[in-house]
């Protein structure tokens, strides 16, 4: 049996459908750390992580915030759950540096009622979502 030569790929939040097609290959952040998915990978299923996701088509590569939820791969197709996603082009990228700065007072600030866990996700959300504004195709 021939391995494909492309993946089709869904990116889902509760929200909407944000992508559906055939990429060339992916980039993913799972719970463990990032994945380079190929046409033909091995199946599987991971937790997703908070980061960006990647895909090239056509010599053409596309980036996208993630935060949570699942990865199914199988050889031919990746299926992407996320608790939420945004296209590059679509962060905004003042609110985004607006949090980093939040969650960076928080993390500072020296106040025992702060939840410092729930600043460090905050941090780290608002620094991939400005990570993957940056890489965005002008």
């Amino acid at each position: 049996m021939a391995l494909p030569e492309k993946i089709h790929l869904e990116i889902v939040t509760p929200e909407k459908q944000l992508f559906s097609g055939d990429v060339d290959s992916l980039t993913v952040p799972s719970a463990g750390g990032y994945m380079g998915i190929l046409p033909g990978h091995a199946p599987l299923l991971a937790e997703l992580g908070i980061g960006e996701i990647s895909y090239t088509a056509g010599g053409h590569t596309e980036y996208m915030f993630c935060s949570w939820g699942f990865l199914e791969v199988l050889p031919g197709r990746v299926v992407i759950l996320a608790q939420a996603a945004e296209l590059a082009s679509d962060i905004d990228i003042k609110r985004a540096e607006e949090a980093k700065v939040r969650a960076e007072k928080m993390l500072t600030s020296g106040d025992p009622g702060v939840d410092y866990a729930a600043a460090q996700l905050s941090l780290i959300r608002a620094i991939s979502r400005i990570e993957a504004h940056r890489r965005k195709k002008v």
